[in-house]
């Protein structure tokens, strides 16, 4: 039996694309079929849920709101460890409205008990949840990025908040808009990563510390196939539709790949990590009072 995960989904009833805040969205196409796209984007999302469920996960489904399409990735609204939820703060103006509705629902799942505390960002800080923020269980820290979306200033604040170990990854190109676009933390100990994404220091903090064994490099066409934005959950992996060698590599290594077609949501520049959030996410040691250092 996996481990437990407990999965927050947003439903797609209001999602489209009509705007474009990163390179792959895709809003022109959107709008010559409209009506067809929204019926496809929910055959996908069923779908995901089916195969998160048949990987062991928990699901909690809410609603979005109109006018906010971005709504169905979750996992840029709040990052969660031990019961304790950072909210998000989005730079791009489009995405700004989301904050107040997640608000509202992580309040209604802390008065639940699912979590016992929400907090929100100081001043001036922007971060992007947990599209930016990874939690690696293996090795009990946090992988930060910034750059294109959170600022540098986010990685202090979440070391600030959780107490735990972080390390800064600085995103180099707009394509990795986000973290979970180009990273994975996988259950058992490898990192899938696509190295074009990250600047010259980052790549060497990432080799410090994941040996070479653990060390997945993803290409392009993975990138490109959302590949790399996957939900990794004990031997299981749920992810796009992927490529024919990064599906070989995970197989060697005794990962069950479950893909779904998740075109619909790569228009608008996410995958299947993009559209969950983990809310069961636990450190490997207590939660420590004193903040932790940002490690270099």
């Amino acid at each position: 039996m996996n481990e437990s995960a407990h999965i927050l989904l947003v439903a797609p009833t209001h999602y489209e694309v009509r705007y474009a805040i990163n390179p792959w969205m895709e809003p022109e196409r959107w709008l010559r079929d409209a009506a067809g796209f929204g019926a496809q984007a929910r055959r996908s999302f069923d779908a995901l849920v089916t195969a998160l469920r048949a990987a062991g996960c928990r699901l909690t489904v809410i609603d979005g709101a109109p006018g906010l399409p971005d709504m169905v990735f979750p996992a840029n609204a709040g990052v969660v460890l031990d019961g304790r939820l950072l909210l998000a703060r989005f730079r791009y103006p489009e995405r700004q409205g989301e904050e107040a509705p997640f608000a509202r629902a992580f309040d209604a799942l802390r008065e639940a008990g699912v979590l016992r505390e929400v907090a929100s960002l100081p001043e001036g800080v922007f971060q992007e949840g947990a599209g930016d923020c990874l939690w690696d269980a293996t090795r009990g820290l946090f992988w930060v990025g910034w750059g294109q979306r959170s600022n540098r200033a986010s990685v202090q604040a979440v070391a600030d908040y959780f107490g735990q170990p972080v390390v800064p990854l600085e995103l180099v190109t707009a394509r990795s808009y986000h973290l979970d676009v180009c990273f994975c933390p996988l259950a058992g100990g490898e990192i899938l990563y696509y190295p074009p994404a990250l600047s010259a220091d980052s790549l060497a903090r990432l080799r410090e510390r994941v040996p070479a064994a653990q060390r997945i490099e993803a290409t392009e066409d993975d990138l490109a196939h959302f590949s790399v934005n996957a939900v990794s959950v004990g031997r299981e992996v749920v992810m796009s539709r992927t490529t024919d060698r990064l599906r070989g590599v995970l197989a060697e290594r005794g990962y069950r790949v479950r893909e779904v077609d998740l075109s619909p949501f790569m228009m608008s520049g996410g995958g299947a990590f993009c559209m969950t959030l983990r809310l069961d996410r636990r450190s490997t040691a207590p939660h420590a009072e004193t903040v932790a250092a940002v490690t270099a």
